[in-house]
């Protein structure tokens, strides 16, 4: 397979922190990792071995489409010898309806892909890098109008318990416009999917990491359309890289940065 290198800066980034009304603050560096080559290749394996993994093994009824009893009128009659009932319908067959599949699905099929662990913590550190590139966050579609990336924002954020009061924010932080791009790009999947739990299909938006599983924000965003809130230690190349396409626009607390800096410390050193 061909590797694909995206360089970015070697050096560390510093970035403005920002408040709660979109004010600067402050500066910070941002840690190591997000100074690593992005590898697009790696970042796809590991995508689609944790994709994968949440499917379901699917079979078949070893009798299904064989529980009609039929026999062959053998020839004479001017029509094909496959088993018929007596009023002339074909069962059992491939090519009847209501007959047996010729290849079914079988529960021994492998659709599960495995990864090594040092390589998915690898892609998901370069699916991290991969925020802080402007072209990469763009080619994903994304709708914003800050200067610098990722962007950063106090531990307030984290306080946040209104759905009402985190939409003030994004706008302040100029990143609003990219939930109203996924809730303008909702649209009714098409197939069965929409009897099956999965009716709407809904885009991506910006990722909002926080440094803990309690953070009051996270049941704040979990209305807005396309926003994923998720805390630093359970942050999965799911969230960073959906559909194996790294860049997506991320927000993230002072805290999490922490977080992140002490997870990924083994990749950068």
């Amino acid at each position: 397979m061909r590797v694909i290198v995206v360089p970015t800066k070697l050096a560390p980034k510093r970035v403005p922190v920002y408040n709660l009304g979109g004010g600067v603050v402050s500066e910070v560096e941002l840690p190591e990792v997000f100074s690593l080559p992005v590898r697009l290749d790696i970042i796809r394996r590991a995508f689609h071995a944790a994709f994968t993994a949440r499917l379901q093994p699917k079979g078949r009824d070893e009798l299904a489409g064989k529980r009609r009893v039929g026999e062959s009128w053998g020839i004479n009659y001017s029509v094909a010898r496959v088993p018929r009932l007596d009023n002339g319908r074909a069962v059992f067959v491939p090519q009847a309806r209501g007959g047996r599949l010729a290849f079914p699905p079988t529960t021994e099929r492998r659709i599960h892909e495995l990864v090594n662990r040092k390589e998915k913590l690898l892609a998901i550190a370069s699916a991290l890098a991969a925020t802080a590139v402007e072209e990469l966050v763009r080619l994903r579609g994304h709708r914003f109008s800050v200067s610098t990336l990722p962007i950063v924002v106090a531990n307030d954020l984290e306080e946040v318990e209104r759905a009402s009061t985190l939409k003030g924010v994004l706008k302040a932080l100029k990143v609003w416009e990219d939930v109203e791009r996924a809730q303008n790009g909702t649209k009714i999947r098409a197939g069965k999917g929409k009897m099956r739990g999965r009716r709407y299909y809904v885009p991506k938006s910006l990722l909002l990491v926080v440094s803990r599983d309690k953070a009051k924000v996270i049941k704040a965003g979990r209305s807005l359309p396309g926003v994923d809130v998720v805390s630093a230690d359970m942050l999965s190349i799911l969230h960073l890289a959906p559909g194996g396409r790294p860049g997506r626009l991320t927000i993230l607390t002072l805290g999490a940065l922490e977080v992140l800096r002490n997870r990924f410390q083994v990749v950068t050193s």
